[in-house]
């Protein structure tokens, strides 16, 4: 490895992979989205990117820990049992593998995400 192998998201050019989710999962809106990944480990256990959403409510069932740092726009996030977390540009967190609720999108939402797989085999 060497510096080559640094990825800079400021010169990055991953795919924009674009897609709608599953009807069954969407509780509002037509929340369509946009995924650039900017990387993927070998193990294909780590991932990091940009996602970019459309206004709209769907549900969530996270497999993956996530950390997340919003870059523009506000989104609600809600557990099942209707707490819920204000997100907007410039916050920082870590939804846990096991989280269960929606994600709702107020404004066109776009994070940095950095996923990690735990029990990808």
């Amino acid at each position: 490895m060497n510096i080559d192998d640094i990825i800079n998201f400021n010169t990055s050019t991953p795919d924009i992979e674009r897609y709608s989710l599953a009807d069954e999962k969407v509780l509002s809106g037509k929340p369509s989205q946009e995924l650039s990944n900017h990387y993927s480990s070998p193990c294909d256990q780590f991932h990091t990117g940009v996602w970019q959403g459309d206004k709209g409510q769907w549900q969530v069932e996270y497999t993956e820990h996530e950390y997340c740092e919003i870059l523009s726009g506000t989104s609600v996030i809600r557990c099942d049992d209707g707490n819920e977390m204000r997100v907007t540009k410039g916050d920082r967190f870590v939804i846990p593998a096991g989280f269960s609720g929606t994600w709702e999108v107020i404004d066109t939402c776009k994070k940095v995400y950095v996923i990690f797989e735990a029990n990808k085999s």
